[in-house]
């Protein structure tokens, strides 16, 4: 797994957001881990040592393991406008600013009927420290067919920035794995995802956790969470799918209350640029891939980051790269005096270890040029990290990984 050398403060505000609903269950938790991974692997890689293994956490951060969030052959379509809001929502409390009851309010009266417990709420009104909070709202909800989490968390983006873009995609099968996803555009030009997905990726227990999110055509961000269980962890699992379908989850989240509670927030800050956009990692990745690999799967597109799922005829074997300049930082956390050095300054690591699975093998080579240039290569024995190992060792060698690592390409602009 990787070992955190500094504090990072994406996974702080991840792990804040993730429990700002009062600790009873996370109404955001796969929604933000899967759109906030692929906004901060950068961060997270700037100040993670890249070590042998890997954890299926959250964001499923091990070497290049992050959320890659591109439409995976899910459709895109209109809705009709009947959708665009609760239908029929009864009357709501809700004003902004907000207060705790009047969140917990706005969702129980625009959920269906039934019973509620476990209440909790987060308004709009500033804390002790002046900072405007995340509002939210969570519960325990019965319709008759067994109890459920459901959580709606409120909150603003740049209108076309990345957060908004990335909220309109379906996450990349090879990270998360899930029943449906589709992405719909209401007729007030409002973009919704629901996500069919599972609270564990690797599936090892039946908690089921669809998602709605939805972003408005001003930067208005709605994400609405369900479970299939009283909580979303550590609870029985009461019935077969959670109690909204896809098109409840839509109304709930396209519910106008939400937009007003949204409207009281303050605009957020514009999102800087981060390095590497102009960088070409699956093109690079695809050009570099030893002859003799037929690829199965790979990344949509360009970045800084990219992966490509392999089989030699052997067995799927899922290849990761992340390229980042200026690392020269990190460059202590990242190799130690075991580490080869190569004549122009290059540092070099290489570590063999266990993946997310038990039975799976996860190889890295791991370089950095005297320019803070860093490529670090994963290679598993599994098409992906969350399904068991399909071969014994990884399709690429250690030095075939440590070739395409040490390649002039990845710095060429080509």
């Amino acid at each position: 797994m990787l070992a955190d050398q500094h504090k990072d403060p994406f996974e702080e505000r991840l792990a804040t957001a993730l429990h700002e609903t009062g600790g009873g269950f996370d109404t955001d938790r796969t929604a933000l881990a899967a759109r906030g991974a692929a906004r901060g692997r950068r961060k997270r890689f700037v100040r993670r040592a890249a070590v042998a293994g890997g954890t299926a956490s959250v964001v499923l951060a091990c070497v290049g393991g992050v959320l890659v969030l591109r439409p995976g052959g899910t459709a895109t379509e209109a809705v009709p406008s009947s959708v665009t809001a609760s239908a029929e929502p009864k009357p709501s409390v809700t004003a902004a600013p907000a207060t705790d009851e009047q969140m917990i309010e706005t969702l129980k009266n625009l959920l269906p009927e039934g019973d509620f417990s476990e209440e909790r709420g987060q308004g709009t009104e500033p804390a002790d420290d002046r900072k405007v909070p995340a509002p939210s709202a969570g519960l325990v909800f019965d319709d008759g067919d067994g109890a459920a989490a459901i959580g709606v968390s409120v909150g603003r983006v740049q209108p076309g920035g990345t957060e908004a873009r990335q909220a309109a995609q379906c996450p990349d099968r090879v990270y998360i794995p899930y029943d449906a996803c589709k992405t719909s555009r209401l007729a007030d030009g409002s973009v919704v995802t629901v996500l069919q997905g599972y609270e564990y990726p690797d599936r090892r227990v039946d908690t089921k956790l669809w998602t709605a999110e939805l972003v408005t055509p001003t930067g208005q961000h709605i994400t609405v969470s369900e479970w299939n269980a009283a909580a979303e962890k550590d609870k029985p699992v009461t019935r077969t799918d959670p109690p909204l379908n896809p098109a409840q989850l839509t109304r709930l989240a396209a519910a106008k209350e939400w937009r007003s509670v949204a409207n009281a927030l303050p605009a957020p800050l514009p999102e800087p640029e981060l390095p590497g956009s102009d960088l070409h990692a699956r093109t690079d990745l695809l050009a570099l891939l030893p002859k003799g690999l037929k690829v199965t799967d790979k990344s949509s597109d360009d970045g800084d980051f990219a992966y490509a799922v392999v089989d030699d005829g052997k067995g799927r074997s899922m290849v990761q790269v992340n390229v980042q300049p200026d690392m020269l930082d990190a460059a202590g956390d990242l190799f130690d005096s075991k580490s080869e050095t190569l004549p122009d300054g290059t540092r070099v690591a290489v570590k063999q270890g266990p993946g997310d699975r038990g039975d799976q093998v996860m190889w890295t080579v791991d370089t950095m040029r005297a320019d803070g240039g860093r490529v670090v290569i994963s290679a598993f024995n599994a098409g992906t990290q969350n399904e068991p190992a399909t071969r014994e060792t990884p399709a690429l060698t250690i030095a075939q990984m440590r070739e395409m690592a040490l390649d002039a390409r990845w710095w060429s602009g080509s």
